[in-house]
């Protein structure tokens, strides 16, 4: 079925899949290492979630976009799906829109939390 989900072929989407997963990796590293240059926390939030987005993106190239959202949405893992995307979105809003350094780093943290927790989500029995 996996096979099917997209017309990629396989050494394509593993591929893609790879380069988004680390590009993902390198976007979070940069991120951090932007955080101690003066006003480094709106690059830290930003990159930080973009490496998230990537690398959740990733996924996407094995699975096949419609299957992956309707994986995420599925009942068992919704809650730590909405908490997961809701602390990409409030990561930007408290570094734009309110201008709070240490908000934007409690949902940087929370959202490395609930990425951890939805990760696990796909794992049997770690729920």
């Amino acid at each position: 079925k996996v096979l099917d989900a997209s017309t990629l072929s396989f050494g394509t989407r593993v591929r893609w899949f790879a380069i988004c997963f680390v590009a993902g990796i390198v976007c979070s590293f940069l991120g951090t290492a932007l955080l101690w240059l003066p006003k480094g926390i709106k690059l830290f939030a930003v990159f930080y979630t973009l490496g998230n987005i990537a690398a959740l993106a990733s996924t996407c190239f094995l699975m096949g976009p419609v299957k992956q959202l309707k994986a995420m949405f599925d009942p068992k893992r919704l809650i730590a799906t909405i908490v997961m995307l809701l602390c990409l979105i409030l990561t930007l809003c408290a570094v734009f829109w309110w201008n709070k350094k240490g908000l934007a780093m409690l949902f940087c943290i929370l959202q490395f939390l609930a990425m951890t927790w939805y990760s696990l989500s796909y794992i049997p029995f770690a729920r």
